[in-house]
């Protein structure tokens, strides 16, 4: 049975988008942990060579060459521009509204010097904490609900940005960058659990709609959208963002660019996306007293 399960596990991954949700939501779980299938090909070496035997081991190396063909290439990247060049850096962080150490959490995400830093989970407590620390240096602010924009340059059209009508966790700013105006989208969509009812996601699936809709009816050409998206790269829930915008992490990044958990990350959940926006560089930042890892990229109009 070890052989047929490897070739049926490496087919589903060479074909993740027909894999079915079958009402529980099945396909976009899979495709929220497609990397780390990975772990099959060590531990199915391991079986067939105490087994001694060549059809299991034979079946994990085609599985290698389909997870190769996916996630190779972010993997043998170069870092990049880090942090450097002439364009504008930008950080998002979902800092947690229990982070113990705000005005840490804060330094830690100055060090990448951005010019835009985005904010997710602000309290009204933590506040003061942030503004002391980012103010001096990203004099521009607007915070709307729970999520915060500090800037370099200048912000002008500061709204809230209604993509869930019972929830202020997303706003729209424009951006008066050197490069011309950028309009930048904060956002924080709705969170999923896996529960005996499957992959509960129609909340945050909703928002996702409605943040595709305004891209739809955004007037400004150059759009920014930084925010803690609740899902994965890979999953085919994210498909009205990336049919509109471009990933800064699959574009530039260097490596997966997971963000949480903190301890041992196992997903990007954390994102930054453009449209006519280029990413030359795109990373993860050191870890915050926060559960998720900042994210960053440099981006060039």
């Amino acid at each position: 049975m070890l052989t047929p399960t490897v070739l049926l596990a490496a087919l589903a991954l060479a074909g993740h988008r027909r894999v079915p949700d079958l009402g529980v939501h099945l396909g976009s779980l899979w495709e929220s942990v497609l990397p780390w299938t990975a772990l099959l090909v060590p531990a199915v070496l391991l079986a067939a060579a105490v087994r001694r035997a060549p059809a299991p081991a034979c079946a994990a190396l085609v599985l290698a060459a389909v997870w190769a063909a996916l996630f190779a290439a972010p993997l043998t990247r170069g870092a990049g521009a880090a942090g450097t060049g002439t364009g504008l850096t930008v950080v998002t962080h979902n800092v947690g509204a229990a982070n113990p150490d705000p005005g840490a959490t804060a330094r830690t995400l100055l060090a990448a010097h951005p010019d835009l830093i985005a904010l997710q989970e602000v309290t009204d407590a933590s506040l003061p904490d942030y503004q002391r620390a980012l103010g001096p240096e990203l004099p521009h602010h607007v915070r709307i609900g729970t999520v915060a924009l500090w800037s370099r340059h200048p912000l002008t059209g500061e709204r809230r940005l209604v993509i869930d009508p019972g929830w202020s966790r997303s706003l729209r700013a424009e951006v008066r960058t050197p490069g011309g105006t950028w309009a930048v989208y904060v956002v924080h969509l709705a969170s999923v659990r896996v529960g005996a009812s499957g992959f509960t996601t129609g909340h945050r699936d909703r928002n996702i709609a409605a943040l595709g809709r305004a891209l739809d009816e955004e007037p400004l050409r150059r759009v920014v959208l930084l925010g803690d998206l609740n899902t994965a790269a890979g999953d085919r829930a994210l498909d009205p963002l990336t049919h509109r915008l471009s990933s800064a992490q699959d574009a530039a990044g260097s490596g997966l660019g997971f963000t949480w958990p903190t301890t041992f990350p196992l997903v990007r959940a954390d994102h930054i996306m453009t449209r006519d926006v280029v990413a030359t560089a795109a990373w993860t930042l050191p870890a915050t007293t926060s559960d998720h890892r900042p994210a960053a990229a440099t981006l060039t109009p």
